[in-house]
Order: structure tokens, then sequence, then C-alpha cells
């Protein structure tokens, strides 16, 4: 049996994977895929495929391409959420900030640098007009616990992170919402070492072949958002709209997408040059 480890945020997008895992269906394959989570998002999982501790990752658009970009021997093999990413900004429930331009120059709390909270505020300071030179500072919390205890003890100004995912800590504390910022781009693809892709064409295509089947058909799954309420800690009505804001993908980026993300993160000097797209996708 082919063993392989993939790595992946431990939140409701993933759910698919969690289902195609109980029902043993990679199994049946001959392939033995262990899933583990990574709570410290996207910095952590880009890290974890250089160092050969994961096989695959379901991780951000926009985190993989530019440590792609920077070097590492990855390859995006397909997108896996088409929608747009609703990244939330919170501030400690006690705290001044009421709006997101009472952020401008203050620090946002990031997992790490190169994850999805560090890119994305950014990308959230360009679409206010920000100095991302001199308006943006960071300070490093980990993860989503970390930001629970930092934000408020003053460490770190504000936060961003996945709006549904933080909102039970919005309605009863200690985080209080300012705003969104969505990501202009499909938010999670499927990335794979290039050595494993090599190495293990077929097997890497039965995985996707069976995860596809359940992501094309997921939202009917009966009683499918009740599932996802309890497994999350989530309100019922809060699943119920992010059903609907969500759509799951089967093809991979083109060509004209990854352009796009690379103006994007050059624009904003996270990325020192554009590659050509058919070195960050599989083709």
């Amino acid at each position: 049996m082919k063993k392989f480890h993939i790595g992946g945020v431990p939140e409701h997008f993933n759910l698919p994977w969690y289902l195609t895992l109980r029902d043993k269906s990679y199994t049946k394959e001959g392939i033995n895929l262990r899933w583990k989570d990574f709570f410290g998002g996207t910095g952590a999982m880009a890290t974890a495929l250089r160092e050969k501790e994961i096989d695959l990752a379901v991780i951000l658009t926009e985190g993989i391409i530019r440590d792609i970009c920077n070097g590492s021997d990855c390859s995006i093999v397909q997108v896996f959420v088409a929608s747009p990413l609703i990244w939330g900004i919170h501030v400690a429930k006690e705290s001044n900030y009421h709006k997101i331009s009472d952020l401008k120059g203050k620090t946002a709390a990031i997992s790490r640098y190169g994850s999805g909270s560090h890119l994305m505020a950014f990308v959230n300071a360009e679409n206010q007009g920000w100095d991302t030179g001199s308006d943006l500072k960071f300070e490093v919390i980990r993860n989503l616990d970390g930001a629970l205890e930092a934000l408020p003890k003053g460490d770190g100004d504000y936060f961003m992170w996945e709006k549904f995912t933080t909102k039970p800590y919005v309605d009863n504390g200690p985080f209080r919402s300012v705003g969104e910022c969505p990501t202009p781009w499909p938010c999670f693809v499927i990335a794979v070492r290039n050595d494993i892709l090599e190495d293990e064409p077929e097997a890497i295509q039965k995985i996707l072949e069976i995860i596809n089947n359940t992501t094309a058909d997921f939202k009917e799954i009966p009683r499918i958002a009740h599932m996802i309420a309890n497994r999350y800690d989530q309100k019922i009505e809060d699943v119920i709209e992010w059903l609907s804001l969500t759509e799951w993908s089967q093809e991979n980026l083109s060509f004209a997408q990854v352009e796009r993300i690379q103006q994007k993160l050059h624009h904003l000097d996270l990325i020192e040059q554009i590659v050509p797209p058919e070195k960050i996708l599989y083709i």
C-alpha cells in the first residue's frame, strides 16, 4: 500500500477530506493517506512541504504561489475551493478600535511570516489605501489560539482569520469584528511536492479523483449543514450562509489566474520576480 501524508487546516472547508478518510475511500484503492492538522496555517504547511514532512497540502493559493516563487519544489495540481476566502478583521472586544481605518499603522497579529494572515494584511492595506511600507507592523502569535490569548493582552492590535472559523469568538468574546477582506482569487489549492508527482502520478490522480467525487456533490449530502455545525461548533445559520458562499472545484488554476495573483504579490513586494505559470502548475 502506498503511503502519503497530507496537511490542512482543521476547518470546515476540509470536511470532504474527513469524510473520504472516514469511509476508507483511499484505502480501497491501495492508498494509505494520512491527514495532519496544521493549526499554524499556510506558513506552517509551506515549511512542512519544503522539509518533506508532508507530501500534499490543502493550502491558501497566495501562500503557496509565493513559496513556489521563492524556491519551494512543489506544484499546484488543482483548485480545491474556487470561491474567495472571507477574512474577518478582528480586534480585542474591549479595544478602542471600531472600524478598519482605526488600524492604520497598528500591529497585525500573524501566525507567521509568509502565512495567509501575513499576506492578506498587505492586501487589506492596499484596499484601504495605506502605505504598505510604513502602515503595517507585525507580531507573530503562531495560530488562532495564540491570537485569542494575545489580542486581549495588547500583543498585536488586530488579527485576520477566516470569518466563519472565528465567528464563535466574535459572538462570545474575546474578539470583535471591524470588517472583512475577501481574497481576490480562489482561496484554496492542492499542492504536491514535485518528487511525489514524478514518482507517483497515478496515485496522486486517484486521490484527486476520490476527493473530487465528494466535493462535486458535497452540498447535497443529507444534513450536511448540521454535521458542520456540530463538528466545528458553529451556529446552523452561519453554516447555511457559509455553504451558500462556498464553491468547491475540480479544475486547476488558469495561466491567467496565476499571472494575476503573481502580479498582485509582486506589486505588494511579496515576491521578487514573476515566474512562468508552468513552473507553478502541474501540467
